[in-house]
C-alpha cells in the first residue's frame, strides 16, 4: 500500500507532465477502437441487409457467384419452368422467380449517373413480395408496365428525383426508358447501393435479353419447415444442376465478399495505429527517463529509510499503470466518437451508414485497454530499472544521474550492427531477380535499419545536429550556440525524441519515392508505347450500343477492340494453367507498340495465332511455331500456334497472351463473347483535336465511360496516385502528431529540468524574448534532426522499392524533391509550433524562484 500510495501522490503531483503522454496513449486507442467499432459497424449493416434480403431458401443458377459467372454482362439465370418444379416440392409455402443485375447504369434526362460515387452497385431488377422484407413503397406504386419504374428512396433523395422524371437504363442488352411511377425506402440502412425495380417481363426482357428466365428463386417454407429441410426438399424435387441455399448460407456467402474488403480496410488502418502506438512509446520513454533523472534526490531519499529496488521499480511502474489506464479509457471513449465520425464523412460522401447499426462489440474497448496499458506500462519499464538502480548517495548529489558511459557504447555498438545488416538487406533487395524474392529481404531491411536508426539516434545526434547547427544557429550568436548546447547535452534524449518524428516522416518520404516513380515509370512507358490517341474505358465493360457510337466517330483513323476472356492454356510441356487471353483487333499491334523477342506481333492476330509472354515462354520452354490448347470458357478448344513472343520487361500488358477478335469468335459463342473491356482510337492525320471533340460528344450518353487522350490519361494516373498517397499520409498525420506531443513533452520537461539554470541565465541578463528563442531553436534543431534521419532513411526505402518495381517494368525513378524539401522545411515550423508552449512558459518564471529551486 505505501508504494501504491506513493505512486497516486507522484502521479497527481505530475499530473500535467503526464498530460501529453496519456494524449498520446488516448490517440493510439482511439485510432485502434475507432477502426473495430467502424468496421464491425459496417459489417453488422451488411449482415441485416443480407439476412433480411434472403428467402428462406435460394435457388441459384450453379454458375451463380462462382468463377463460372458469365463475362457477357449478362447475369447466368434458370429457366422459368424450373419454378413450377420448386413449387411443386413438400413444405413449399410460395415461390416465385426474381431478375437481378448489377451490370447496369441508370441516368437521368441530363446523361447524369444516378449510381453511387462510392463505388457501390446499381442494382437493376423486378419487384417481388420478398423485397417487402427489406423495402416499402412510401409513394406511388409498383411499376406495371414497360415504361415505368420504382426507385429507392435515397437514390430520390441524393439526385433530387421526383415522380414521374424520365430515366434510361442501360444494360449489355441496349438502352430503355420509364418514368418514376414509385418510391420504396429501405427498413434497414442502406450502404449506398442505388436500387430500380421494374416490373418482371420487363426486367427479363430488357436485362437478361429473354423472357421466361430468373436469375434466381426466392422459397417461402410453410409453418413448421425448417429452412435446412426445406432445402432438401427443393433440391428432391429439382435435376439438381442448380445451386441452392438456405437464408444463412446465402447471407453468409454475400457477406464473405464483403468481408474480405473490410478486412482490408481495417488491417490497413491498425497498421497505422500500430505506427502511432510506436512513435507513443518513445514520448512515454522520454517522459519517465525525465522524471526519475528529476527526482533523482526523492528516489535516492527514499533508498535511504529503507525502500528497496523493488518497491522503486514498482512505484513507477504503477505511475505508468495509472497513465496507461486513464488513457486507454478516455482513448475508447474517443474510438467510439472516431467511428461515428468516419461514419457521418462516408455518408456525406454517399455510403449511407447509421447509427442504429453502431456496433461496439465487448472485445474492443477490453482490446483498446489492454493494449494501452500494456503499450505505456512496458514503455516505462527501462526508466523504472533506471530508477531502481538510484543509489542512497543520490540523496546527496543534485537531480540528474550521469549517463552510463559503456551503455552507451553498448547500444552504439548495437545499433550499426543493426543499421548495416538493415542497408545489407536493402542491398539484395536492390539486386534481387524476382520483385516476390525482394519484397521479403526488403521488408527485413526496413525493419533493420529503421531499429538500428532508434538505436543508435543518441550516437548520430552529437554530428547531425552540429551540422545542422552550423547551418542554422550561428547566426543566432549567443542564443543560437546556447541552443545547440541545449540539444546536445542529453543525446539519448535527442535521440529518443528525434526518433519519433523520424518514424512518420520516414513512411512519408518512402511512400512519396515510390508514388512518384510509379507515375514517372508510367508516363514513360505510355510515351514509349501507346500509340493510340484515345482511349475509353469506366467501371464496366463497354456496352455494344457505346462501341457501335465510338466506331460511328468521324475523324478517326480506326477503332480497337479490347476484349479478355478467361481460359484454360495447356502449353508443350503439358502443363494447364488458368489465364485471361486478351482478344483485340489487329490495329491494336499499333496502339500498344510491345517489343517481341521471337515472331512478329502483327502475325499473333492471324487466323489460329496467338502470342504469349516471354515469362511464360521460357517456364514452358515455347518457341514461336509451337501450338498451345486454349479452352475458353464458356467456347470449346482452340489450338493456337504461338507466331510471337512479347517481352515482359515492360508496365503495361505485361504477360498478356494476344489473340485476335475473329480467332475468338471461331470458338465462342455469340451469346458467350463479353463485351469489350477497353477501347481504342486514333485520329485522322492533322484531325486529332475534331476527333477528340467528336468523340467526347458521341460518347456523352454514356457517362460511365470516360474519353481520355493521352495528356487526360497521365494527368488521371497521377491524380489517382495522389489521392491514395493523401489518404496514407493523413493516416500517418497521427503518428506524426503524436510524435509533435513528444518534442512538446521533451521541452517542457527539460524546462522544469533546467529551472534553476534558466533563473541564472535571466539574472545574468538573458532577456525573456532570447530565452524564448533558445528554447525555439532547440525545438527546431530537434525536428530537423528526425526530419534529417527520416527523410533519408525513407528514400533509401523508396529507392529499393523502386528496383523491385522495375522488375515489373516500371523503370523510373523519382525522388520528388519538392514534396522531400517542403516537408523538411514544414518540421522546422513543427519544431517552432512544438515549442510555442514551453518556451511562453519558461518565460513567464519568476526569476529569484527559479535561482531558488532545488
Amino acid at each position: 500500500m505505501t508504494v501504491l500510495r506513493t505512486s497516486m501522490r507522484n502521479f497527481f503531483a505530475h499530473k500535467g507532465r503526464m498530460a501529453l503522454s496519456a494524449v498520446a496513449v488516448l490517440l493510439s486507442v482511439a485510432f485502434v477502437c475507432g477502426t473495430l467499432v467502424f468496421t464491425d459497424t459496417m459489417n453488422t449493416t451488411f449482415d441485416k441487409l443480407f439476412a433480411v434480403t434472403s428467402s428462406d431458401v435460394t435457388v441459384l443458377p450453379k454458375a451463380a457467384k462462382s468463377d463460372d459467372t458469365p463475362q457477357n454482362g449478362k447475369p447466368e439465370s434458370v429457366p422459368a419452368s424450373t419454378l413450377a418444379q420448386a413449387r411443386q416440392a413438400d413444405g413449399v409455402k410460395s415461390a416465385e422467380g426474381a431478375v437481378s443485375s448489377m451490370n447496369v447504369t441508370v441516368v437521368n434526362s441530363d446523361n447524369k449517373n444516378m449510381g453511387s460515387t462510392t463505388g457501390a452497385p446499381t442494382i437493376a431488377g423486378n419487384w417481388t413480395h420478398n423485397d417487402l422484407r427489406s423495402m416499402e413503397i412510401t409513394s406511388g406504386h409498383a411499376p406495371r408496365g414497360p415504361t415505368e419504374v420504382m426507385v429507392d428512396a435515397d437514390t430520390v433523395d441524393k439526385h433530387h428525383l421526383k415522380m414521374g422524371d424520365e430515366l434510361r437504363t442501360i444494360a449489355v442488352t441496349g438502352d430503355f426508358k420509364a418514368r418514376i411511377v414509385g418510391i420504396a425506402t429501405f427498413k434497414v440502412t442502406n450502404p449506398g447501393a442505388a436500387v430500380v425495380y421494374f416490373d418482371t417481363a420487363t426486367a427479363q426482357r430488357e436485362l437478361l435479353g429473354s423472357t421466361g428466365r430468373f436469375t434466381q428463386l426466392n422459397v417461402t417454407a410453410a409453418a413448421g419447415v425448417s429452412d435446412a429441410r426445406l432445402k432438401q426438399n427443393v433440391s428432391t424435387a429439382l435435376d439438381g444442376s442448380y445451386k441452392i441455399q438456405t437464408q444463412k448460407e446465402n447471407a453468409d456467402e454475400n457477406r464473405k465478399g464483403v468481408g474480405e474488403f473490410m478486412n482490408v480496410i481495417k488491417y490497413a488502418m491498425l497498421g497505422f495505429a500500430g505506427i502511432a502506438f510506436l512513435v507513443g512509446i518513445f514520448l512515454i520513454i522520454n517522459t519517465f527517463s525525465m522524471l526519475v533523472a528529476q527526482r533523482t534526490r526523492e528516489i535516492g531519499l527514499m533508498r535511504a529509510i529503507g525502500s528497496s529496488r523493488k518497491q522503486v521499480n514498482r512505484s513507477v511502474l504503477v505511475e505508468a499503470l495509472l497513465l496507461g489506464f486513464i488513457g486507454s479509457v478516455l482513448g475508447v471513449a474517443a474510438g467510439v466518437g472516431l467511428a461515428v465520425g468516419l461514419m457521418k464523412l462516408m455518408s456525406s460522401m454517399g455510403m449511407d451508414l447509421s447509427t442504429r447499426d453502431l456496433t461496439v462489440k465487448t472485445a474492443t474497448p477490453v482490446i483498446g485497454m489492454i493494449l494501452g496499458v500494456v503499450v505505456t506500462v512496458l514503455a516505462a519499464y527501462l526508466p523504472a530499472r533506471r530508477a531502481g538502480k538510484v543509489s542512497p548517495m543520490a540523496a546527496l548529489r543534485d537531480a540528474g544521474t550521469p549517463a552510463d558511459g559503456r551503455a552507451g557504447l553498448v547500444r552504439g555498438l548495437i545499433g550499426l550492427v543493426l543499421t548495416g545488416a538493415g542497408a545489407f538487406a536493402l542491398y539484395l533487395a536492390a539486386t534481387a531477380d524476382k520483385a516476390s524474392d525482394g519484397s521479403l529481404v526488403l521488408g527485413a531491411g526496413v525493419v533493420l535499419t529503421l531499429i538500428g536508426f532508434v538505436i543508435v539516434g543518441p550516437l548520430l545526434a552529437g554530428g547531425v545536429v552540429r551540422v545542422i547547427s552550423a547551418v542554422l544557429l550561428r547566426m543566432f550568436g549567443p542564443v543560437g550556440r546556447l541552443a545547440e548546447r541545449n540539444a546536445l547535452r542529453n543525446p539519448r534524449r535527442t535521440g529518443a525524441t528525434g526518433a519519433a518524428l523520424m518514424i512518420g516522416l520516414a513512411l512519408v518520404a518512402c511512400l512519396s519515392v515510390v508514388g512518384s516513380s510509379m507515375v514517372a515509370s508510367a508516363t514513360d512507358e505510355l510515351d514509349k508505347s501507346v500509340g493510340a490517341d484515345f482511349i475509353v474505358q469506366g467501371q464496366q465493360r463497354i456496352v455494344p450500343q457505346a462501341e457501335k457510337a465510338m466506331q460511328d466517330t468521324p475523324g478517326l483513323e480506326h477503332v480497337t477492340r479490347y476484349k479478355d476472356l478467361a481460359a484454360k492454356m495447356t502449353s508443350p510441356d503439358g502443363k494447364v494453367d488458368d489465364y485471361e487471353i486478351t482478344a483485340a483487333d489487329p490495329s491494336y499491334a499499333q496502339d500498344l507498340r510491345r517489343k517481341t523477342t521471337a515472331g512478329e506481333l502483327s502475325a499473333a492476330y492471324g487466323t489460329n495465332a496467338m502470342s504469349v509472354g516471354s515469362d511464360y515462354a521460357k517456364k514452358h520452354h515455347v518457341k514461336v511455331g509451337d501450338t498451345i490448347s486454349v479452352a475458353f470458357k464458356g467456347g470449346s478448344t482452340a489450338k493456337l500456334e504461338v507466331a510471337a513472343i512479347t517481352d515482359d520487361d515492360v508496365a503495361i500488358d505485361q504477360g498478356a497472351r494476344y489473340t485476335s477478335i475473329e480467332t475468338m469468335k471461331k470458338y465462342v459463342p455469340a451469346s458467350k463473347i463479353p463485351p469489350n473491356e477497353i477501347m481504342f482510337a486514333t485520329a485522322k492525320e492533322g484531325r486529332q483535336k475534331q476527333a477528340y471533340a467528336a468523340l467526347k460528344k458521341a460518347m456523352e450518353p454514356y457517362p460511365q465511360y470516360q474519353v481520355r487522350d493521352q495528356t487526360d490519361y497521365k494527368q488521371e494516373l497521377k491524380d489517382q496516385v495522389g489521392q491514395l498517397l493523401n489518404m496514407v499520409y493523413g493516416l500517418l498525420g497521427l503518428a506524426i502528431v503524436v510524435a509533435i506531443l513528444g518534442v512538446v513533452n521533451t521541452l517542457a520537461l527539460s524546462v522544469v529540468e533546467r529551472t534553476r539554470e534558466i533563473g541564472l541565465m535571466r539574472a545574468i541578463g538573458l532577456s525573456r524574448r532570447q530565452l524564448r528563442r533558445m528554447i525555439r531553436l532547440e525545438s527546431v534543431v530537434i525536428a530537423l534532426f528526425g526530419a534529417l534521419l527520416g527523410l533519408g532513411l525513407g528514400m533509401s526505402w523508396g529507392a529499393t522499392a523502386q528496383k523491385l518495381l522495375a522488375l515489373e517494368g516500371l523503370k523510373v525513378l523519382d525522388i520528388p524533391w519538392p514534396t522531400i524539401i517542403g516537408v523538411f522545411i514544414g518540421s522546422a515550423f513543427v519544431g517552432l509550433f512544438a515549442a510555442l508552449i514551453p518556451a511562453f512558459r519558461a518565460g513567464r518564471m519568476n526569476v529569484l524562484n527559479a535561482i531558488a529551486t532545488e
